[in-house]
């Protein structure tokens, strides 16, 4: 059974920092790109962070870059978002995903609130 599991979110005030975590199991993680998307109240989901199953090439959508860092171990079957930095318009909830060709999973998400 497919599983991504996501952890890591809560409030945090406008400057802090928090660290997303995706557990995943039931598939060959290793050949998956995974990103994280998000997506806030009223607003369309968006696509955060990707990182490449084979090369781990990142890619980062402009608001986020030098501020977010996504990574992955394979080993652990795990993805991570390190969020520094954060502002108040990176509240919202932060979804796992995973890709390979047309084969796509989602995790059920992890609400990230940024507030003082």
């Amino acid at each position: 059974q497919v599983q991504l599991v996501e952890s890591g979110g809560g409030l945090v005030q406008p400057g802090g920092s928090l660290r997303l975590s995706c557990a995943a199991a039931g598939f060959p993680f290793s050949l998956y790109g995974m990103s994280w998307y998000r997506q806030a109240p009223g607003k369309e989901r968006e696509l955060v962070a990707a990182i490449g199953s084979i090369t781990g090439v990142t890619n980062y959508v402009d608001s986020v870059k030098g501020r977010f860092t996504i990574s992955r171990d394979n080993a652990k079957n795990a993805v991570f978002l390190q969020m520094n930095m954060l502002k108040p318009e990176d509240t919202a909830m932060y979804y796992c995903h995973a890709n390979n060709g047309p084969v796509t999973y989602w995790g059920q998400g992890t609400q990230v609130t940024v507030s003082s």
